[in-house]
C-alpha cells in the first residue's frame, strides 16, 4: 500500500488509529478471557440445577431398576414391583431429556459436556430394547448388570465433564464428588449381584469374584475422593462412614468376602437390603449437599473474578481513552501546524507572490518584510521548517522584485531602442520624401517608392518594440477616419500588398484614438494571410457594419491551421499573455492580442472552407462613428508645405463594387512630381505624377544627351492614358476599389513623421494610401510588429 500521496491528516490518523486499535483489541481479548471463566463459575449453579440433580435421579432410578431386573431373572416369575420401577425410571429420563434440551443448559455447557450429554442420550435410547431382552429372559444376570451399568457410566462421564471450572480448587472438589458418586455406583453393582445370589441361594460362576473386585474398587475410590474434599466435607464423610448403617453394611461385605464362591451368601437378604438402601440414601444426600456447597462457593469466586475484571477493564478502557485523547491532541496539533505551513506556502505561491509581481509591474513599491512575514510554529522541527520557509519566501519576493526590475529595465531598453529607431526611420522617410520630390526619372522614382515602402514597414517593426515595452505608439488622430482608409493603410504596410483585394466595405468611421492601433492590428493579420497563402492566391478583406460595432474579415486560401492550433491561438487572442522572450516565434500573435485588448477589439480565427483561414476582427460600437464627410484635411500637427493640386472625391456613404478597370500606377502631370490627394477629411493619399520632362540634364564630362527610346515613349504615353482615365473617374465623383495590383506610391510631406513619407496602397487610386497625421505628420501606415514571413511564419501551426 503506497501511503506517500496520503494527506498529512490521513497519515497522522493512521499513526493514531493503528496502535489504539491494537490496544483495544488486546483489551477486548483479555477481558473476554477473564470474563469467560467468571461466567463458567456462575454457570456451576445452572449445571447443578439443570443437569446434576435430574441426572442423579436418573442414576438412582436406573440402579433400582437394575436390582429389580436381576431379582426377576433370578426367580421364575415376574416381579410385581419392576413395572412400577420402570415407570419411575421413565419419568426421570423424560425430565432429564427436557433439561438437556434447554437453551440455558446448552449455553452453560462446554464442548466436552455437550458431547457427553449427547452420548448419554444415545445410551438411554438402548433401555427399551434391554427391557425387552429381560422380559423374554434372553439375557443373564451379568448381562443385565452390564446393560444398566453402561448407561449409569455414561451419566457419570457427563458429571465429570461439569468439573471444568476455572478455579483449580473448586474443580478438584467437583471431581472428588464425582468419584464418591462412582463409589456409590459400585455399591449398587454389589447390591445387584448379591440380590440375585440371595434369590437363588448361591453365586453363579464369576459373581463372587466380581463382588470382591467391586467392593475393593468402591473402597479405593471413596478413600481417594475424600482426600480432595474440603475439610468440612471430609468431616461430614467421616461421620457418614462411622454411622450405624454404613458399619453394618461394611460388616456384611466382610462376611461376603470371607465366604467362598461356592457357598451361599452369608447375609440376611432383608438386613442387606435395608442397610444398602440406607447407605445409598446417605451417600446421595452427602453428594447433593456437597454439590450445593460447591456451587455456593463458586459464586464468591466468580464475583471476585468479575470484580478484578471490572477493575482491569475500567483501567484498560481508561488507558485506551487517554491514549486516544493524547494521540488525537498531538495529531491534531501536528496536522494544524503542518496545514498552516502548507497554507502559507500555497498563499505565497498562488496569491501573494503573483500579487507582488503585479504590483511591481504597476510600479508600486513592495516591502519584503510585510509581504513575507515570519512564520512562528514552535521550536521543534516544524518550527525549523516554517523559519526556513519564511527565508525562502523572502528570497522568492526579492527574486520577484529583481525579476520585475530586470523586466522593467528590458522594457526601457526596448522603448529606448524603439524611439531611436523611430527617429531614424522618420528622418529616413523625410530624406526619401525630398528625394522623391526631386526625382524626374520614373524608374528612379519607382525605386525610391520601394525604399519608401520598406521604410514604412521598418517603422512598424520599431513600433513592435514599443508595444513589447508596454507603451503606446506615438502616432494618432484627433478626428475620425473612414474605415476604408484604415483598411488601405493596413494593406499598404504589407509586403505583398499587391495580392490583397479590398472588397465591399460598408461606410463607417473609426475614432482617431484607435486608428493607429487598428491599422497595426489589421496589418499584422493581412501580412500573416499573405505569408501563408500561395503566391498566386489573393487575400480578401471586407468590412461589414453590425449591430454591436463593425466586422472586418480577412480571408486567405493558404495552408490553414490545425483545430488545436486555432483553439490555442484564439485563447491567446482573447486573453493576452505576458510577453515571454523565449516564445518569440509567436511575436505577431502577442502584438495583435495586446492591441486588441487595448481597445476591446475582438479577434477570432476560424478555419476556412475548404482550406485557408479567416480572421474576424470585431470593432466595438464605442469606436465606430459615421463616415467622415469630405472636407479639407485636418491635421493634428503642422505639416510641411506641399502642393495639393488635386483631390480625389469619394461618395461619403456608399462604396461601389470593385472596378474591373486597370489603373496604371503613374499619371502624367505638368506641375509637380508629387501631389497629395485627400479623401474628404480622412487620410491623405499620394498620387504619383510625372514631373516636367523638358528640363534637360546638363551633360558632364564626356556624356552627351541621347534620344529617348521607343520603350520610354510608350511608357510615357501609357502614363498619359492612365492620367486621362483617372481624371474622368475623379470628375464622376466615384471612388472605386480596384482589383488591380497597385504599383508603388509617392507620399506627401504631411503624411509622415518628420514631414515626409510614403506607403503603397492596394487600392485602385494609383497607389494612394491613408496617412495619419500624429507625430508631426505621422505616417499613413501605422507601424506594428514585423509581419514579414520571417517573423510570422511560425505563428501558424499549419
Amino acid at each position: 500500500m503506497d501511503t506517500r500521496d496520503w494527506p498529512i491528516r490521513a497519515k497522522l490518523t493512521a499513526l493514531v488509529v493503528t496502535p489504539v486499535a491494537a490496544l483495544l483489541a488486546l483489551w477486548i481479548f483479555a477481558t473476554t478471557l477473564t470474563f469467560g471463566p467468571a461466567l463458567d463459575l456462575l454457570a456451576a449453579r445452572t449445571l447443578l440445577a439443570d443437569f446434576g440433580r435430574p441426572g442423579e435421579r436418573v442414576v438412582a432410578e436406573l440402579q433400582r431398576e437394575r436390582r429389580a431386573s436381576v431379582i426377576q431373572l433370578a426367580g421364575t416369575g415376574t416381579l410385581p414391583t419392576l413395572a412400577e420401577q420402570r415407570r419411575r425410571t421413565d419419568e426421570a429420563i423424560v425430565e432429564l431429556r427436557r433439561r438437556m434440551g434447554s437453551e440455558q443448559l446448552r449455553d452453560a455447557a462446554g464442548d466436552l459436556l455437550d458431547t457427553r450429554l449427547t452420548a448419554l442420550g444415545a445410551a438411554l435410547e438402548a433401555l427399551p430394547a434391554g427391557r425387552g431382552f429381560i422380559d423374554r429372559r434372553e439375557v443373564d444376570r451379568a448381562g443385565v448388570i452390564g446393560l444398566y451399568s453402561g448407561m449409569i457410566s455414561s451419566a457419570f462421564q457427563a458429571f465429570a465433564a461439569t468439573a471444568a471450572l476455572p478455579d483449580a480448587e473448586l474443580n478438584r472438589q467437583a471431581l472428588a464428588l464425582t468419584a464418591i458418586g462412582r463409589s456409590r455406583e459400585l455399591l449398587g453393582q454389589t447390591d445387584a449381584v448379591l440380590a440375585g445370589a440371595l434369590v437363588t441361594g448361591r453365586f453363579t460362576e464369576g459373581e463372587h469374584l466380581r463382588v470382591v473386585r467391586t467392593i475393593a474398587n468402591e473402597r479405593f475410590l471413596a478413600e481417594t475422593a475424600v482426600a480432595d474434599l474440603p475439610p468440612a466435607g471430609r468431616t461430614a464423610y467421616q461421620r457418614l462412614v462411622a454411622g450405624e448403617a454404613f458399619v453394618r453394611l461394611r460388616t456384611m461385605q466382610e462376611r461376603v468376602l470371607a465366604a467362598g464362591p461356592s457357598a451361599a451368601p452369608p447375609v440376611d437378604a432383608r438386613e442387606w437390603q435395608t442397610s444398602q438402601e440406607a447407605v445409598q440414601q446417605e451417600l446421595r444426600d452427602f453428594e447433593l449437599s456437597q454439590a450445593d456447597r460447591l456451587a455456593e462457593r463458586s459464586v464468591p469466586v466468580a464475583v471476585t473474578i468479575l470484580a478484578r475484571l471490572g477493575v482491569a477493564g475500567v483501567l484498560g478502557l481508561a488507558a485506551i481513552v487517554v491514549s486516544v485523547l493524547v494521540a488525537f491532541r498531538v495529531g491534531r496539533t501536528l496536522a494544524r501546524r503542518l496545514t498552516a505551513v502548507r497554507g502559507a506556502a500555497l498563499e505565497l505561491a498562488e496569491h501573494r507572490l503573483p500579487d507582488v509581481v503585479t504590483r511591481l509591474r504597476r510600479g508600486e513599491r513592495v516591502d519584503v518584510a510585510r509581504e513575507a512575514p515570519p512564520l512562528s510554529h514552535g521550536a521543534d522541527e516544524i518550527g525549523d521548517v516554517s523559519r526556513a520557509f519564511t527565508e525562502v519566501s523572502r528570497v522568492a519576493v526579492r527574486s520577484a522584485i529583481d525579476e520585475v526590475t530586470l523586466r522593467r529595465g528590458l522594457n526601457e531598453v526596448f522603448l529606448n531602442l524603439a524611439r531611436r529607431s523611430q527617429g531614424l526611420v522618420h528622418r529616413q522617410l523625410a530624406v526619401l520624401d525630398r528625394m522623391e520630390r526631386r526625382a524626374e526619372d520614373p524608374d528612379e522614382l519607382a525605386e525610391l517608392f520601394r525604399v519608401d515602402h520598406l521604410a514604412t514597414r521598418l517603422r512598424r517593426h520599431a513600433e513592435d518594440l514599443v508595444i513589447l515595452a508596454g507603451a503606446a505608439p506615438g502616432r494618432g488622430w484627433r478626428q475620425p477616419v473612414a474605415l476604408l482608409d484604415v483598411l488601405r493603410g493596413a494593406t499598404s504596410e504589407v509586403e505583398a500588398y499587391e495580392r490583397v483585394d479590398i472588397g465591399r466595405v460598408e461606410p463607417a468611421g473609426l475614432l482617431g484614438r484607435a486608428v493607429a492601433d487598428v491599422i497595426h492590428l489589421l496589418a499584422e493579420l493581412i501580412e500573416n494571410a499573405t505569408a501563408f497563402s500561395p503566391p498566386e492566391r489573393r487575400v480578401e478583406v471586407t468590412g461589414t457594419a453590425t449591430a454591436d460595432g463593425y466586422l472586418v474579415e480577412i480571408v486567405d486560401h493558404g495552408l490553414g491551421m490545425a483545430p488545436q492550433a486555432v483553439e490555442d491561438a484564439n485563447r491567446r487572442l482573447a486573453t493576452p499573455p505576458e510577453f515571454d522572450p523565449a516564445d518569440s516565434a509567436r511575436l505577431g500573435l502577442f502584438v495583435v492580442s495586446r492591441l486588441a485588448a487595448r481597445h476591446e477589439v475582438g479577434v477570432t480565427l476560424r478555419a476556412g472552407t475548404p482550406v485557408g483561414l479567416t480572421a474576424l476582427v470585431r470593432l466595438p460600437a464605442d469606436l465606430i462613428t459615421d463616415e467622415p464627410e469630405i472636407s479639407p484635411p485636418a491635421r493634428d500637427r503642422p505639416a510641411t508645405s506641399v502642393s495639393r493640386l488635386t483631390t480625389l472625391p469619394r461618395p461619403p456613404r456608399t462604396v461601389p463594387e470593385r472596378s474591373e478597370q486597370t489603373v496604371l500606377p503613374f499619371a502624367p502631370a505638368r506641375t509637380s512630381s508629387v501631389e497629395a490627394a485627400v479623401d474628404g477629411d480622412s487620410l491623405p493619399r499620394r498620387v504619383r505624377r510625372r514631373g516636367p520632362a523638358a528640363r534637360p540634364r546638363t551633360p558632364t564630362g564626356h556624356d552627351a544627351p541621347t534620344a529617348r527610346s521607343p520603350e520610354e515613349v510608350r511608357r510615357q504615353m501609357s502614363a498619359l492614358q492612365a492620367g486621362t482615365a483617372r481624371g474622368r473617374l475623379d470628375s464622376s465623383g466615384v471612388h472605386p476599389v480596384s482589383t488591380a495590383r497597385p504599383g508603388p506610391a509617392v507620399g506627401d510631406g504631411p503624411g509622415r513623421p518628420g514631414g515626409a513619407g510614403a506607403s503603397p496602397s492596394p487600392s485602385g487610386d494609383a497607389g494612394a494610401s491613408p496617412s495619419p497625421s500624429g507625430d508631426a505628420g505621422a505616417s499613413p501606415s501605422p507601424a506594428g510588429p514585423a509581419a514579414t514571413p520571417d517573423s510570422t511564419a511560425t505563428e501558424r501551426d499549419a
